[in-house]
Order: structure tokens, then sequence, then C-alpha cells
């Protein structure tokens, strides 16, 4: 874009007035348009995703509007897919689109629309969940501590079951990936007396880090899970980490541990893991994603004791909407300032 000519930003989610203002206040210059403000919401207290609402804007809206964008800021999610199964088939309706800033931390969608290895600029929402999904996890492993999943069953059926309950403190917490959120689970887990052994993509050597526990290089991903009571996975979907954990895999781990997947479904053998959860070979896992989702009627999952589930949530937070803008609005000021946009995707990466 020139030095004097309008930016068109185009919104595609429900979005607060205020938030709307603090993106045009960016810059005199950024013109921003919503797409159907009017019939939905999505602000403070609701409890919906702008990937659950932007399938409910219709596609005449979507199409009038891409004419003129230059940055779409939204969730490439299925509809978006569906419209646009081809890059160039978004650019044969955006053809001035130049940067797509995702409210989601995951690329995957993105990396399988061809969109990461096209001229056109993409970034992601990283770091927005890490406080979330570090609150979730450490509930669900306090959940399995203190199996809660066991009293709340039982009290539905109103029957008296007592047990001993175990601590979280002293307990191994493995983490596979060491972003934003596996950074935030590491804190968290160390806060509670935790030992804490994670893998990073770019670590060759094993050593001690003293805010964060043991780091370890991919290869010894055998021995973090032989050593750990809970296995967090936090990694990125990428061609690399599809059905990263298998039946090897769980086979390694403990028969007392605990598989917590937020990652993507993919990352796990989604079959592996319930004949695993079946035979005993591990205690249980903490479910937030799944290979199918909505996760099917039919699915064993629904119904094993050992399981800890929940609908893809773990991100959530009431001030989503806040979040999101901020990352976007300061990507925004580098942009119009022809710096480094943060949270670029990588196509060699997946991420």
């Amino acid at each position: 874009m020139s030095e004097q000519s309008e930016l068109q930003v185009l919104i595609t989610f429900a979005l607060e007035p205020e938030l709307v203002k603090e993106i045009e206040d960016v810059d005199p210059r950024v013109r921003a348009t919503v797409l159907g403000q009017a019939a939905r919401r999505l602000f403070r207290g609701q409890r919906k995703y702008p990937s659950e609402l932007e399938a409910q804007t219709a596609r005449t809206e979507f199409t009038e509007a891409m004419t003129e964008a230059e940055v779409l800021f939204g969730f490439w999610g299925p509809a978006l897919i569906e419209m646009y199964p081809t890059v160039e088939a978004l650019k044969k309706e955006a053809p001035a689109l130049r940067w797509l800033q995702l409210t989601s931390a995951g690329l995957d969608r993105a990396m399988r629309s061809g969109l990461l290895e096209s001229d056109i600029m993409v970034t992601s929402a990283s770091g927005l969940h890490a406080t979330p999904i570090g609150e979730y996890v450490l509930t669900v492993m306090l959940m399995f501590c203190k199996q809660a999943h066991t009293f709340i069953r039982a009290q539905e059926r109103k029957e008296w079951v007592r047990f001993m309950p175990q601590e979280l403190f002293g307990k191994t917490v493995g983490i596979v990936g060491l972003g934003h959120i596996g950074t935030e689970v590491a804190r968290l887990a160390k806060a509670f007396g935790c030992r804490v052994l994670a893998i990073r993509r770019s670590i060759t050597e094993r050593f001690v880090d003293e805010e964060i526990g043991e780091l370890m290089p991919p290869s010894e991903l055998p021995s973090l899970l032989a050593e750990s009571d809970f296995v967090v996975l936090a990694t990125p979907l990428t061609e690399e980490t599809r059905h990263l954990i298998g039946k090897p895999e769980l086979a390694a781990m403990k028969q007392s541990a605990v598989l917590i997947n937020i990652a993507r479904g993919a990352v796990v053998d989604q079959d592996a893991l319930i004949e695993a959860l079946k035979n005993g070979e591990i205690a249980g896992a903490g479910l937030d994603v799944f290979e199918q989702e909505p996760l099917p009627p039919e699915s064993e999952l629904w119904q094993m004791e050992n399981v800890i589930m929940s609908p893809h949530i773990s991100g959530g937070t009431e001030i989503y909407n806040q979040r999101a803008v901020s990352i976007f609005c300061d990507n925004l000021r580098r942009y119009l300032a022809h710096e480094p946009l943060n949270n670029l995707a990588d196509p060699a990466r997946g991420y």
C-alpha cells in the first residue's frame, strides 16, 4: 500500500465496537469492516469462539467484503476452507489480499490450504492461549491426582465411594513442545512441586534449565515418556508430528501415567490410545482435541472411566477478543511500518 492510501482490514468475526476502534486507531489509514456484526455477538461474557461464528456469515457477505480487503483478521475455519479450497480461488475473490492474521495459534488448516507456500503472509495468535491452556492442564492433572472424575460420577449415581487420592507434588511432568503453552505448563507444574522434563525441537543435547527443568532433544522422546507421570502434548501439528504418539510410544509410558493432549487430535493415533486405555497400558487420558471433531457419538472414549475430555475449549478465556486484538494491533503497526511481523508462518516448519 502507498503511504496515503487506505488500508482495508476485513474482520471475519463479531467484535466489540471498542476493539474495532482500537484497531482503527492504530493509524488513520486503517478502515475496518466487521462481517455480521449486527446479527452476531461475541462479546465479553459470551461462550463462543470466532471459529464457531465464522460459519454463520453468508457467502455473499464474504464475497463482497473480500474484493477490497488487503488484510484479513479471523479464523481459517471449515466455512472459509470450503469457500476457498485453493489459494487461487481465494485470490480470485480477494485480489488485494496480502496478509492473513489468524485468531488461532495453530496453522495446520492454513497449511493444508496451501496458504503458507503462497505470497500471502500468514501470522498466528501464538501466545494468546498460554494462560488458559496452562490452567487447563493443571486442572486435569489435579483432577487425576484427586480422582475428581471418580467422585463426580459417583455423585451422579448417588454412591458413597471412598478412595485414596494422590498428591501432584513430586510428580514428573513431561512436556512435548516447549512454545508459549509448554513453557507456561512448566512454570505452573514447578510451582506445584513437580519435576519437569521438556522436549524442544531446537535442542540437540539434554541439559538442565534452572527456570524450566530438564530440556531434551526430540530424539529423547522415549526417555521422557518412560520417566513421566503426566505427558503433556503441546506441539504443533505438522507432517513430522502427525501420530507422534502411537502404539510404541504409549507402550513406553508408565502404566500409572496419564496422557494429556491440548495440541491437535492427530498428534495421537486415537485407535492406539483407545486400545492402551482399555488394556491398562496407561492409567488415563485428558483430551481436549480429537482426530475427528466433534467426536462421533459411537467413539468408545465417551464411556471410558479413565478419560477426562472436553470439546476443544482449553484455550478459551473471557478476554479472548482483547488478547487477539492486542496481538493483531502490534502486527498491524509493524505492517504499516514495513517491519517484520510477529508469529509469521515458516513453510519449512509448518508453523
